[in-house]
């Protein structure tokens, strides 16, 4: 196989495909597919209020977090809007944290910086450790994944090697895609909040403390209506070419929204997740980029 790599963007120098995209997403969808994750960020927070800390400062309920399992957070600014996503596994002594390559260094300084006298400790281990999308059907945050020591990470590959098919991101993007799964940078925007994009009960836990932004979350919530909606797009096939990340989408003839994340599915074709404004009908037919394009809402 010849590894075609992704020239730009938050994944660039990782593996887009390897010829034969559409068989590695059957892979993928079949769970008898793993991914080469080591271009993401790999942060690590030790110390004994390690899980109390993280649990104060992000969405997510983690305080009493199991060992082992893995769950998605955001860490948010004071008016509510998304600044930060990653992905984060305790392993009984040290937490660990995978997020943008290109977020890393920012998101390593907002936790420096809101340690007070906590005892915690962080570090950017991504020169130490390799993100892998681990074989498996796909669960509710992209994974299974794994975390694998870079003295170890070879012989990790080879053994799955063995039984299953490496997949780029081509396929992964077409799967996340398919299940309406927002990742920053993609489908977010400085005025993103959480209520906009499916995050609420996954990333965002519903029932836990006080956590920066929480009012904005809870107030959109309990007025049901946030501004914008996360949207699957079904873009015409006939097109060659496609839509590019931060298109505008317009709907006769003004824009109510932007293109997120663009692939090609193996059974849905051409599609898109877009960013729309809430009350452009359901029933529109919409354009980017010249494209037409018709939508379809998830169920979150």
């Amino acid at each position: 196989m010849t590894a075609v790599l992704v020239e730009a963007g938050p994944d660039a120098g990782a593996i887009w495909h390897f010829g034969e995209p559409n068989q590695e997403q059957r892979a993928l969808a079949a769970g008898t597919a793993w991914a080469d994750l080591s271009h993401r960020g790999v942060i690590s927070v030790t110390g004994p209020d390690r899980l109390s800390w993280l649990h104060s400062i992000t969405t997510q309920d983690v305080e009493k977090l199991t060992p082992g399992l893995w769950v998605s957070s955001l860490i948010l600014d004071a008016s509510g809007h998304i600044t930060h996503q990653f992905y984060l596994v305790d392993d009984g002594t040290t937490t660990w944290l995978h997020t943008e390559n290109t977020k890393t260094a920012e998101l390593l300084a907002y936790l420096e910086k809101m340690k007070f006298m906590l005892r915690v400790e962080v570090a950017d281990r991504s020169n130490d450790f390799a993100v892998l999308r681990a074989p498996g059907t796909a669960d509710a945050i992209g994974g299974p994944y794994a975390l694998v020591s870079y003295d170890e990470v070879e012989d990790t590959k080879s053994a799955f090697n063995q039984s299953y098919l490496q997949v780029g991101t081509w396929a992964l993007d077409a799967e996340r895609v398919a299940a309406g799964r927002a990742r920053i940078l993609f489908e977010t925007d400085h005025k993103s909040i959480p209520n906009e994009l499916g995050f609420l009960n996954n990333a965002v836990h519903m029932k836990k403390g006080c956590y920066p932004g929480q009012e904005t979350v809870a107030k959109v919530f309990n007025l049901g209506k946030p501004p914008r909606r996360l949207t699957l797009l079904h873009l015409d096939g006939s097109m060659v070419a496609m839509p590019e990340n931060g298109a505008p989408v317009e709907f006769d003839g003004k824009e109510v929204g932007f293109v997120g994340t663009v692939a090609r599915h193996y059974e849905l074709g051409p599609i898109a997740l877009a960013v729309l404004k809430r009350n452009v009908p359901l029933e529109a037919t919409l354009t980017s980029a010249g494209v037409s394009a018709t939508q379809e809402l998830f169920n979150n």
